[in-house]
């Protein structure tokens, strides 16, 4: 039974059964099976249902990962990646990941106003767009949405289509050092063309990440709209005092 005498009892019964899981995948290394919804609900005296939502919320906060037609299981840790002006390929390697892109889509588009404004130039000038889906040792991480002024890199088309590190090419062919960034750090829910890509459930918490990058001779470089797997990643600082 749930009822505990440190625990309300208004308290939810999903919450508590959360509880008593959390309490074991303390002790269970990644991988480790755990035990089916029918045994939690006879073990806990909860419905089914009670056992789905709890897995549910574990399963969205990246503590359990689930198979379909095989079963649930404790969750690998998280990557924690240190929010700094890095490129993905840095930060993956860094981690000991093999990291990979699948380039979805690549084009030359119009700039509106706004993303003129970001990327300092006028409005209605060329600028070029690549969508990628990031992995890490193939699993899919990340979507990525990048904008460029192709007016200060032209023929980067080609160097981009070849793979590999934006930021290499871009300091390799073009000269640019990044110097800063401005990044925004959002929560959202995936829909249902992102859940398929990042091979998640539809509704699933995500990170939306949005860097406006500065190189050295304090020009806009780039502006990236990121969306995280919320149940794979989370993102650490080191605060000062201003």
């Amino acid at each position: 039974m749930l009822e505990s005498p440190t625990r309300g009892q208004r308290e939810p019964k999903y919450w508590a059964l959360k509880q008593h899981l959390l309490d074991l995948l303390d002790t269970l290394p990644p991988g480790s099976p755990i035990p089916t919804e029918r045994s939690l609900a006879t073990e806990f005296a909860v419905s089914r249902t009670t056992v789905r939502q709890a897995l549910a919320d574990l399963t969205a906060e990246g503590r359990l990962h689930r198979v379909q037609g095989k079963g649930t299981f404790a969750a690998e840790p998280k990557l924690a990646q240190r929010l700094q002006l890095s490129s993905y390929t840095e930060d993956m390697r860094a981690q000991g990941r093999e990291p990979s892109s699948k380039l979805l889509e690549i084009e030359e588009m119009s700039a509106d106003p706004e993303l003129a404004k970001l990327l300092g130039t006028r409005g209605g000038a060329k600028v070029l767009r690549l969508r990628r889906l990031r992995l890490a040792d193939n699993e899919p991480m990340a979507l990525e949405t990048t904008h460029l002024p192709l007016s200060r890199f032209r023929g980067l088309r080609k160097h981009v289509s070849a793979g590999g590190s934006l930021y290499s090419v871009l300091r390799e062919q073009f000269g640019v050092q990044m110097d800063r960034a401005e990044e925004t750090i959002e929560t959202s829910l995936a829909g249902p063309q992102e859940a398929e890509l990042l091979g998640a459930d539809v509704g699933m918490p995500v990170l939306l990440l949005s860097r406006h990058s500065f190189g050295s001779d304090g020009k806009p470089v780039e502006w990236v709209r990121s969306i995280y797997r919320g149940d794979r990643y989370k993102f650490i600082t080191t605060l000062t005092r201003p």
